[in-house]
């Protein structure tokens, strides 16, 4: 069957085969990996979540730099002022806003004491006043414990903040008994069109992925709209000193530096997770990812490989099947490349169709990974024409934006 195959159909079946298995590893070992661990914990009896549980709530702080976000603030601080937890405080920076931000806040911490507000020095010359602003709310913060989020983020309940201290080993489940830096998901409101499927695929799949890597002892990065990490730890690593001159990385980029297998611990509770609003435009979603993807080339080299590896191989894998069919087209019924069925005379192109078969078998493991993951998270699953079509394209939005030179970016 194979003894006559000419080189290039050797090349393509030889790129199909490893480009499949790599990928199936891939997504069995990282995409599941948070499925596996929600399906593990629903499965815990009570005295397994209790077991060493720490009867102490520490302090918390709150975190939050604002800039321009009076309406977000009037919309959701109410929601941070509310948490079912006995110690903690909200620490809101503002960064130069020029709107009613600093109003609301004063309005609010007149019947809260626990909120408390900061800014950012006028004029401030440096690459990220972010960054200065979460570096300033830090050093005001009264707590070891620092849990981020963003002003145009609320809470899913009233235990978020239980929840992500379950992950430094505090409260009901333990999850991270001595960790220093915890990673959360934030997932974006669900409303009509095709970019808000977009913003909400991609989130998923590199919710999944970043959670899934820090799960296997790989963690790269964290989202700063729902992210916890020491003081001690904050400082101790010299904070943002090495981020300073990029806009963005207040969260990926700095957790990327002090992540360790050791160190970090993952909450997937449904309680955990912090949502926002998704970006309403491609242009404005276009910008926001394109701010994200700058800071990628300060990563770690070992960071660069293993983002590198997957997206490739998908697009060798492409780029075999595509050419697997075009080389049955060009070459239709030959004797060299083809299978004669038994008792009829007509002729099976082999290379297409071991293509067409691993084509179609990664696609439903793929949809099945993806749609299991979400339907434990509690979110909407995709359809299997809707990840076909996002696994294609996302790639391609990606190279364009890290290799086409961008204008200045904004904050």
């Amino acid at each position: 069957m194979f003894e006559n195959f000419e080189i290039q159909d050797w090349i393509i079946m030889g790129t199909l085969l490893l480009c499949t298995l790599f990928q199936v590893y891939w997504y069995a070992r990282y995409l599941a990996a948070p499925a596996r661990r929600l399906r593990k914990q629903k499965k815990a009896t009570p005295q397994e979540l209790t077991t060493n549980s720490p009867t102490e709530t520490p302090g918390v702080s709150v975190i939050l730099s604002a800039h321009n976000e009076s309406d977000n603030l009037a919309h959701y601080l109410q929601a941070l002022l509310t948490q079912d937890y006995p110690e903690y405080e909200v620490i809101v920076v503002d960064d130069g806003s020029e709107d009613s931000t600093r109003e609301i806040i004063e309005r609010y911490s007149t019947h809260d004491p626990r909120l408390h507000m900061t800014f950012v020095p006028y004029g401030a010359r440096i690459g990220s006043t972010k960054k200065l602003a979460l570096t300033l709310a830090a050093k005001a913060a009264k707590y070891d414990f620092l849990l981020l989020t963003d002003a145009d983020c609320v809470p899913a309940s009233n235990h978020w903040i239980s929840e992500m201290m379950a992950g430094f080993g505090y409260g009901l489940p333990v999850t991270g008994e001595g960790k220093d830096l915890v990673l959360g998901f934030s997932p974006y409101f669900e409303t009509q069109g095709h970019v808000n499927r977009l913003i909400r695929f991609d989130t998923l799949f590199n919710g999944l992925h970043y959670l899934g890597a820090a799960l296997c002892r790989h963690p790269y990065m964290g989202v700063g709209r729902n992210l916890a990490y020491r003081k001690s730890l904050f400082f101790k690593s010299g904070g943002f000193t090495r981020q300073m001159t990029s806009r963005a990385g207040d969260d990926d980029l700095f957790v990327n530096h002090v992540a360790t297998p050791a160190n970090t611990a993952v909450v997937l509770s449904r309680d955990s997770f912090v949502w926002s609003p998704a970006k309403q435009t491609f242009k404005e979603w276009w910008q926001q990812k394109r701010r994200h993807l700058s800071v990628s080339p300060s990563y770690k080299p070992s960071t660069k490989f293993r983002l590198t590896v997957e997206p490739l191989t998908r697009g060798l894998f492409y780029a075999a099947v595509i050419a697997a069919v075009i080389l049955s087209i060009t070459n239709y019924q030959s004797p060299i490349t083809s299978y004669q069925l038994p008792i009829t005379n007509y002729q099976l192109p082999i290379l297409p169709l071991l293509a067409v078969a691993l084509f179609l078998f990664r696609w439903i493991l793929q949809t099945a990974l993806i749609n299991v993951s979400a339907r434990r998270m509690g979110l909407r699953r995709f359809s299997m024409f809707t990840i076909l079509w996002f696994d294609i394209v996302l790639p391609l939005v990606n190279l364009w934006m890290l290799i086409v030179p961008q204008r200045k970016l904004k904050w």
